[in-house]
């Protein structure tokens, strides 16, 4: 008997993809679209998000051309509690979450293979660019990049564990993004070019003080937007509007040097402003932490780091600091370390791990 396997279909050409190369590696597959949220709650069009009945056409109709059946799961509640609500409340105390992270962590590597699980499905795929390998030598599975570099998800997978990375497959991993549009091309699958999405699915227009405002029923209030003296240089219409590094609409006028945004304190409902060297730190701590080639780091380890998904790897030293605690030490300052972003550590391609950066 061929093993089973669950997709994740999103109607986009990745994961339309992935569902046919699992097909032809001889799984016995189905595939499913995860329902997220009512587009109506989120303040959007039905056809401006990743749930939109386009999508879900377009999941069908690939299931169909690849011959396995076709479902569509219900997470909407398991979604506003775990990211919409987890975003909205990171803001709301000053943190910039990555809620792509968290629904990785949380409902794609979570829900959906338990769900998976209580059907019987040995595995779950989805169309990320990433590779999981086992390391004949300890038994634990590693994640690695995907081999195109331009296209590579590694960043937002780093959460994931020994047992999620032992039920799941990528089979994009080793193909660029111009092969697998070719193979959804050959296949004739109508998104084989549809154009990606770069916003987060629930806040297609990135208007998030708008959402989070008709998410919690709360308006933001004004404030006093200060510099780091403490010195009032004007008002702003919510702090959770801004984030560590902004410097456009900020709404204050200056004759001196450019400013940027170098804090947010919510509870005093202040934005405080800094010139460009106050945004550069060279350490970082985080918790919540994941570390999957090993359990527990016993010693410092030369890493390359990233702070954001679109950003060079920089050279650093990290060192376990606490049961859940990292410390990462880097060559030379960066710039705008951002609470409730993630910090993701690489030995080369392969993925040491990660957690959420605290300060």
């Amino acid at each position: 008997m061929n093993p089973k396997a669950l997709i994740a279909m999103s109607g986009g050409v990745d994961s339309c993809v992935a569902a046919y190369l699992m097909k032809q590696r001889g799984f016995d597959c189905a595939g499913a679209m995860m329902r997220l949220f009512e587009n109506e709650e989120a303040g959007i069009s039905r056809e401006k998000s990743c749930c939109s009945i386009a999508d879900a056409r377009h999941a069908r109709e690939a299931a169909r051309k690849i011959g396995i059946p076709f479902f569509i799961y219900n997470f909407a509640g398991e979604f506003r509690e775990h990211i919409m609500r987890r975003f909205a409340d990171s803001y709301q105390c000053g943190k910039t979450p990555n809620p792509c992270i968290d629904c990785n962590r949380f409902i794609k590597f979570e829900k959906f293979l338990a769900r998976a699980r209580l059907l019987e499905y040995e595995r779950i795929a989805t169309g990320h660019y990433a590779r999981i390998e086992e390391d004949p030598g300890s038994g634990r599975y590693l994640l690695k990049k995907g081999l195109d570099p331009a296209k590579d998800q590694s960043y937002v997978l780093y959460a994931m564990t020994q047992a999620q990375l032992e039920r799941t497959v990528f089979p994009l991993g080793e193909l660029t993004k111009p092969e697998v549009r070719a193979i959804a091309e050959a296949r004739g699958f109508a998104n084989a070019h549809k154009k990606e999405s770069q916003d987060i699915c629930f806040i297609p227009d990135g208007d998030y003080a708008n959402f989070i405002e008709r998410f919690t029923g709360r308006v933001c209030e004004s404030g006093p937007v200060v510099d780091r003296q403490g010195n009032i240089l004007g008002r702003h219409k919510g702090a959770i509007r801004f984030t560590r590094g902004q410097r456009r609409g900020i709404g204050v006028s200056t004759s001196g040097e450019r400013l940027y945004v170098c804090a947010t304190d919510i509870q005093a409902n202040t934005v405080v402003l800094g010139t460009e060297d106050s945004l550069y730190s060279q350490t970082l701590t985080a918790e919540d932490i994941n570390l999957i080639p090993f359990a527990k780091l016993d010693k410092p380890l030369r890493v390359k780091a990233k702070i954001r998904y679109r950003m060079p790897e920089q050279p650093a030293v990290v060192e376990q600091t606490g049961e859940d605690t990292l410390r990462v030490s880097f060559d030379e300052p960066q710039r705008a370390i951002t609470r409730g972003q993630a910090v993701v550590l690489y030995d080369g391609d392969l993925v040491v791990g990660g957690g959420t950066i605290t300060g």
